[in-house]
């Protein structure tokens, strides 16, 4: 089958969503002092916000990514790793990984001001990428679209692992490079400068704004 490319710039309503990938509560809110402090200086809640309400004008359907592990831990796979999510080396003692939000708790609900709309769809996940043994790309191929706008957290967690994952499924992507953050020094740069670009267009979410449209009705 021949390759296609899709030389328009414009994210129409037709073959665009818009993926909200873990605006979670206790993510967007953190308790963690330093980390609330990091995203507001961001102001990255807002710039969600922009993002969100920019699809709903244009017509674009949003989907939201949302961690769903088991509350008592049944679906977390112990692995070995170098380090803990923070860099930080294993002192030696088992320390298997612990999701930071389970079901059940109040921290894991869709954060205040990102509310989902009548005709949103959300997608609840137990892995980084929003596709792996999800409905996303269901939903997604059910309403003809092949044009992705990510956003959310972390940009070298789920961002990243959704951006592969739909890359090697053939989606065209957009990552909105100020609504996208992570608290790992450097991470984020080195994913937006020199990861992304060869897989998708990284902008603003202004930029991306400015382009949505809505396809007019046939």
């Amino acid at each position: 089958m021949t390759a296609r490319w899709n030389p328009d710039p414009r994210l129409t309503s037709t073959r665009t969503g818009v993926v909200l990938f873990d605006v979670l509560q206790d993510y967007l809110h953190p308790h963690d002092a330093q980390k609330a402090a990091a995203l507001r200086a961001r102001a990255l809640a807002d710039r969600l916000a922009q993002l969100a309400d920019g699809a709903r004008a244009a017509g674009l359907r949003i989907f939201y990514a949302c961690a769903n592990h088991a509350a008592d831990g049944s679906d977390v796979v112990p692995r070995l790793t170098d380090t803990d999510m923070e860099l930080r080396p294993w002192d030696g003692a088992p320390k298997p990984f612990r999701p930071l939000l389970r079901h059940g708790e109040p921290g894991i609900a869709i954060a205040r001001g990102l509310e989902p709309g009548e005709h949103d769809v959300v997608i609840l996940k137990h892995r980084w990428s929003a596709f792996h043994q999800t409905a996303l790309d269901l939903n997604l191929r059910a309403r003809g679209i092949d044009t992705i706008v990510l956003a959310g957290l972390s940009t070298d967690v789920g961002i990243a692992s959704t951006a592969f994952a739909a890359r090697d499924a053939d989606y065209a992507i957009v990552v909105a490079r100020d609504a996208c953050w992570s608290h790992r020094p450097g991470n984020h740069d080195f994913f937006m400068e020199r990861v992304f670009p060869r897989m998708a267009r990284v902008m603003s979410t202004a930029e991306a704004v400015a382009l949505m449209e809505r396809t007019p009705a046939a």
